[in-house]
């Protein structure tokens, strides 16, 4: 399960590979080519981004013809989520938040 667990967390490491997951979470199923339409880098860039993450397991693909569509796979994030945040009280991580953004307004005021 840690090779696993490792493979997210890098796949979720790089800004890119966090925009192109934004990109199927707001539109599931696209193809390469739309995908390179949304995002500022070159194909072969785009390829490599979406291996790590189909490594990962965050995203799936299935071809339907000669398309190739990818879909976003929430399970690890959700995984992640249930092993790291949720175990801890959902109100006093709240409550440390909020103390948080209190500290950073009056330190900024």
């Amino acid at each position: 399960m840690s090779a696993d667990v490792d493979k997210v967390f890098k796949a979720l490491a790089a800004p890119e590979r966090r925009l192109l997951l934004d990109r199927l979470h707001a539109d599931n199923g696209q193809t390469l080519g739309q995908l390179c339409q949304q995002m500022n880098m070159t194909r072969q860039a785009v390829t490599k981004h979406l291996k790590l993450l189909e490594e990962a397991t965050l995203v799936a693909t299935v071809w339907r013809g000669r398309e190739k569509l990818h879909f976003l796979n929430p399970v690890p994030i959700h995984d992640i989520a249930e092993r790291w945040i949720d175990k801890y009280e959902r109100d006093r991580l709240r409550a440390l938040a909020e103390l948080k953004t209190k500290l950073e307004g009056e330190n900024n005021g």
